[in-house]
């Protein structure tokens, strides 16, 4: 097990890792327990009950956070004519075709996230290789292959979030900034939370929500009791 510095341990301590407690509580307590000199990413990571090994139990999407995640990213749009024209003027931060294609085959990576219209997926596809591992290759069910540009760039803009379940079944989502208030990161991981309930397959048995927690990217993890969306 990895040594812990002086700085987290106490961190730990004020923390009671049998209870699971109320958001808002959890907030108060992660806000305490972030000593870093910079502003600490906060994340919510939720256990569910479901199979990932079953193609009715997969879940993934998106969505925008009510008060954004703190992070400006950056996007790059595969379009062309009119649709690329709404991509810059919707803010994105590139916009081409088979000149950007070329650019991400020579090893450029300077963005975040990826929109493609339907028409331009033949050629980003074959970028395959190398943007699923970094997972990022625009996908339908993320709004990110879509002919609806403008409103895709200023949702990403405007802090929407993708989320996933992994291997272990857990999905990991960011929810903003230690920064933050705390009723605006209550407010995010409520929301968020909603959202991943809301899409439980039909098919997963049992209990669906088994645990959750929020930690800062250099703070102890807090479990959070939600019993009250499942």
């Amino acid at each position: 097990m990895a040594k812990r510095g002086k700085r987290y341990q106490e961190a730990a301590k004020l923390i009671d890792r049998s209870k699971a407690y109320d958001i808002n509580e959890a907030v108060e307590l992660l806000k305490k327990s972030a000593t870093a000199k910079f502003d600490e990413t906060v994340e919510a990571a939720f256990r569910l009950g479901v199979d990932p090994k079953k193609a009715d139990q997969q879940i993934r999407g998106a969505m925008v956070l009510p008060h954004g995640t703190g992070k400006t990213q950056r996007v790059l749009v595969f379009a062309k004519g009119e649709k690329a024209k709404e991509a810059e003027a919707a803010g994105a931060d590139y916009v081409g075709e088979q000149d950007m294609i070329d650019k991400i085959n020579d090893g450029w990576f300077d963005f975040d996230v990826i929109v493609a219209t339907p028409d331009m997926m033949a050629q980003v596809g074959k970028l395959g290789r190398v943007l699923g591992p970094k997972g990022l290759m625009p996908n339908p069910k993320t709004g990110t292959v879509t002919f609806e540009v403008e409103k895709a760039v200023k949702e990403i803009k405007a802090g929407k979030v993708e989320y996933r379940v992994d291997k272990q079944s857990n999905i990991h989502v960011p929810l903003g900034k230690i920064s933050f208030d705390k009723e605006k990161l209550v407010e995010n991981f409520a929301a968020i939370t909603e959202t991943i309930v809301k899409v439980k397959p039909q098919a997963a048995k049992g209990v669906y929500m088994k645990n959750a927690s929020i930690t800062s990217t250099m703070g102890p993890g807090i479990r959070v009791d939600v019993s009250n969306y499942r």
